[in-house]
C-alpha cells in the first residue's frame, strides 16, 4: 500500500510548480471560504476539453463530448500515437475540428498547460490523481473516471487542491445518471419512500475474462487491473453502487459517513478460471490474487442510516449494482426497467408493504416519477449511447453546468468520501472486520450544505440536441 511519504514523493513536482509561480490562483468567481459545497465558476460559453486516455473508455468519451452543443474536444492524449490518430480521424470524419495531439508517459502535463477548460481523465487508476492534480494546478477543471483515488492521501490531495485553486474536481460516476437511480432520487425528494433508513449498492460483474485478456488483444494495458487484484483486498471499486445511494441519503449535504466495517470471502474464482483457461502451470494460475471473491462493506452514517456495498468481479453471476433504498414508506431497487426494477410502497403511514408491486403498477410508478433529465433527454441519450445513455447524460449535465455557471451534481467531497472506501475497506478486511472512521472531507461543511436537487437541462439545450437527433454524428 502506498504510504504518505511515497505519495508525497511522487507528487514533489507540486512544490516545484508553486515555486515557479505556476500554481493557479483560487477562482475569484465564487468565494469558497475553504469549503466547496455549492461551488460554481463563471459561465464558460464554449467548453474546451482535453481527453487523457484513449484506451477502453476514452474513445466513447471523445464521441459523446464532441456531440454536445457548446463543447469542443481540443486535445487528445495517450501513450500510443495510433490511438490519438484514430480519434482525430473520427473527429474529422464526423465534421469536427482536429484536436491537438499529446503522446507519451508525461504528455498530459503539456496538455494541461495548454489552452483548455476541462481535463477529462480516462486512464488506468494509478494515473487518475496525478493528472487531476496537475490539471487543477494549471487552472483546469478535472473530471476523473472511477475510482478517482485509491488512497486516503490521494483523496485529501484532491480536496485540498480543488479548494486552494478554486477548480471543479468531479468523479465521472455514470451510475448516478442511470434511469432507475435518478428515478429513486426523484421519489426520495418527493417523500414517496418516507425517511430513508438503509441503502444497498454493489459492483457485481464477472470480469475474469477481461482481467486476464492479453493487452494486445484489447485487455487492460500491462494487466494493470489484474495486478491490483493480485496485491489488494477489500473493495477497490465501490463508487458505482455507493454514490447514487449517497446522493439520495444527502451524504455530505446534511449527513455524512461516520465509520465502516468490511469482510471479504477467500479468493477462489480467479484461480479456478486461470487454471481452466491457461493451465495449472501457467503464470496466470500461479498468480494467486489477494482480492476476495465477495467483499461486503457496511457503513454507518452520523444520523443513523446504514449502507451496504458489495464488490464481486470473479463469480459467475448476472451483472448487478443492487441499487436499493429502504425508507419508512417503502422500498425501491434495481437498475433497469426491464431488467430488475421492483418497488413496494405502503398504502399509508405506519402500514406495511409486504409484496412487490406487479409489473403494471411498477411501470406506472416509474412513469409518474421519472426524473426530469430522463424525460427531456433520455431518448437522445440512448441514441448517443454509453451504458444505455447514462454516460451521455452525465457528460451533458457536466458541460451544461460549466456553460451556465452552476454547481456540479457531484463535487470533490463526493469523490473523496466514496473513494475512501478502497483503503478503509482493505484495512478493515485485513483486520477481522474492525471498524474504521471515514474522514470528514468537508471539515464540517456537510452540516450546512444543501442536498442535491432534481436538476435537468434547459429547453434550449434540449432543442439544440433535438436538431441534431438524426445527425449521423450522434450515432457514436
Amino acid at each position: 500500500m502506498t504510504t504518505r511519504r511515497e505519495f508525497l514523493k511522487g507528487t514533489a513536482w507540486l512544490g516545484a510548480v508553486a515555486a515557479l509561480g505556476g500554481v493557479a490562483k483560487a477562482a475569484d468567481e465564487v468565494a469558497v471560504g475553504g469549503n466547496m459545497a455549492g461551488f460554481a465558476v463563471k459561465p464558460i460559453e464554449t467548453v474546451r476539453v482535453g481527453v487523457a486516455g484513449l484506451g477502453m473508455r476514452g474513445p466513447g468519451a471523445v464521441h459523446r463530448l464532441a456531440s454536445i452543443p457548446g463543447v469542443k474536444v481540443v486535445a487528445l492524449c495517450d501513450l500510443f500515437p495510433e490511438r490519438v490518430e484514430r480519434q482525430n480521424n473520427w473527429l474529422k470524419s464526423n465534421g469536427y475540428e482536429e484536436a491537438a495531439s499529446y503522446v507519451g508517459q508525461e504528455a498530459y502535463k503539456a496538455m494541461c498547460e495548454s489552452e483548455l477548460d476541462l481535463v477529462y481523465i480516462v486512464t488506468p487508476w494509478k494515473m487518475h490523481t496525478p493528472i487531476a492534480l496537475y490539471a487543477m494546478e494549471h487552472g483546469k477543471h478535472a473530471a476523473i473516471e472511477v475510482p478517482s483515488a485509491m488512497y486516503l492521501e490521494e483523496c485529501w490531495a484532491l480536496v485540498e487542491t480543488a479548494q486552494r485553486t478554486g477548480r471543479h474536481c468531479m468523479q465521472l460516476e455514470n451510475c448516478c445518471y442511470g434511469e432507475i437511480e435518478m428515478l429513486a432520487l426523484n421519489m426520495v425528494r418527493k417523500g414517496i419512500l418516507g425517511d430513508l433508513v438503509h441503502g444497498e449498492g454493489a459492483y457485481i460483474h464477472d470480469l475474469r475474462e477481461l482481467n486476464y485478456l492479453d493487452p494486445a488483444a484489447g485487455g487492460y494495458q500491462n494487466y494493470w487491473r489484474l495486478k491490483w487484484n493480485a496485491q489488494h483486498y477489500g473493495n477497490p471499486y465501490a463508487t458505482h453502487g455507493l454514490l447514487p445511494v449517497m446522493q439520495s441519503m444527502n451524504i455530505n449535504r446534511g449527513d455524512r459517513m461516520d465509520y465502516l466495517t468490511c469482510v471479504s470471502s477467500d479468493q477462489v474464482g480467479m484461480d479456478a478460471y486461470a487454471k481452466v483457461k491457461f493451465g495449472e502451470t501457467s503464470w496466470q494460475a500461479r498468480l494467486n490474487p489477494k482480492l476476495g471473491d465477495m467483499s461486503t462493506t457496511v457503513i454507518k452514517t452520523v444520523k443513523g442510516k446504514t449502507i451496504m456495498v458489495q464488490h464481486d468481479v470473479t463469480s459467475p453471476r448476472p451483472y448487478s449494482r443492487i441499487n436499493l433504498l429502504s425508507g419508512t414508506r417503502g422500498i425501491i431497487r434495481g437498475i433497469g426497467r426491464d431488467y430488475d426494477f421492483q418497488v413496494a410502497l405502503a398504502d399509508a403511514p405506519g402500514e406495511g408493504a409486504h409484496a412487490w408491486a406487479d409489473k403494471e403498477t411498477a411501470t406506472k410508478i416509474a412513469d409518474e416519477y421519472q426524473h426530469p433529465l430522463w424525460k427531456v433527454a433520455g431518448e437522445i441519450a440512448q441514441k448517443v449511447g454509453g451504458h444505455g445513455g447514462m454516460d451521455f447524460l452525465m457528460d451533458l449535465r457536466l458541460c451544461y453546468c460549466l456553460q451556465n455557471g452552476l454547481p456540479l451534481d457531484m463535487d470533490v467531497y463526493d469523490l473523496a468520501s466514496s473513494c475512501a472506501v478502497a483503503e478503509l475497506s482493505e484495512k478493515s478486511a485485513c483486520n477481522r472486520g474492525a471498524s474504521y472512521d471515514v474522514p470528514d472531507f468537508t471539515c464540517g461543511g456537510w452540516q450546512t450544505a444543501k442536498p442535491l436537487g432534481i436538476e435537468s437541462v434547459s429547453e434550449d439545450m434540449v432543442n439544440r440536441l433535438i436538431a441534431q437527433k438524426d445527425d449521423s454524428a450522434l450515432n457514436v
